[in-house]
């Protein structure tokens, strides 16, 4: 089986592959101060609670948007899994050419959702993800990573507003079901879900006008499956789609075999979903 594990800025995600197969996922919060210990019980005892045999895990691989945590995560994986985990970073194969001036600038969830969208869905094509930024990278026909473009994420907006005006409160980023509010909240809902689902769409309309009007769309992270529904550009919501990239990453550097090393530490202690918008 293998572990794949997803850091970004607010949330990590972890899944359980046995061969093209999710057998099980989870989602926690990012923790840039947790220890070592920490991570590897943590993810012992959520195997242990999906009845899975951590000693069953052959391979660890990682993507990371936060490198202060990426010692820690190999350490992780050394004390309490005996493998060395492989890191997506310059050297490692990913099958996708990377056309941005300085590939290093590009982070690693970026080309592991492009490869897992060529792989899955074809190009060209354009992915959306949902997380503490939206990020929207483009993959050419041939399958190269043309770059893309960053904006803010909805909760980065929902905090600001709350953070800079004193009035405003905290709300659930959600459709208010009408653009014109009459109350408070109903008037911020509005303006974070329809300001945003416009965004998606203003920036996705420019992007395949670039790229060409065959060009498909799909949405992964957070907030994808809510930004869709009033989306008219977003064809498909992928929700794994970083998780199975990782997989493909895998397979395609299974030269390198996993080290093992040292004693594991001994602690006591769903299938992956794709919609299609008709």
């Amino acid at each position: 089986m293998l572990l794949t594990v997803d850091v970004g800025n607010t949330n990590t995600v972890l899944g359980v592959f046995r061969e093209n197969s999710l057998l099980a996922h989870w989602r926690l919060t990012t923790a840039r101060g947790q220890t070592v210990d920490e991570y590897g019980i943590l993810t012992r005892n959520l195997f242990t609670l999906a009845g899975l045999e951590p000693k069953q895990i052959g391979g660890i691989i990682v993507s990371s948007v936060v490198p202060p945590l990426n010692a820690t995560l190999a350490e992780m994986a050394e004390r309490y899994f005996q493998l060395k985990a492989l890191f997506v970073e310059p050297g490692v194969k990913t099958g996708m050419p990377v056309l941005y001036e300085n590939p290093q600038e590009v982070g690693a969830d970026r080309v592991v959702n492009g490869v897992a969208a060529f792989e899955k869905y074809g190009g060209p094509c354009i992915i959306v993800d949902f997380g503490t930024a939206i990020t929207f990278d483009a993959i050419s026909a041939k399958g190269e990573y043309m770059g893309g473009v960053i904006v803010p994420g909805i909760g980065i907006a929902s905090e600001a507003l709350f953070a800079r005006a004193a009035r405003l409160p905290r709300v659930e980023i959600k459709d208010p079901g009408r653009i014109i509010g009459t109350n408070t909240v109903g008037s911020m809902q509005a303006g974070l879900y329809y300001g945003y689902v416009d965004l998606v769409d203003g920036v996705l309309r420019r992007m395949k006008e670039a790229l060409g009007p065959d060009t498909k769309v799909i949405a992964t992270g957070g907030q994808a499956a809510l930004v869709a529904r009033g989306s008219r550009l977003i064809e498909d919501v992928d929700e794994f789609l970083t998780l199975e990239g990782l997989r493909i990453i895998w397979e395609r550097n299974r030269t390198q075999r996993p080290v093992t090393v040292g004693k594991p530490v001994e602690v006591s202690a769903k299938k992956s979903t794709t919609r299609r918008r008709p």
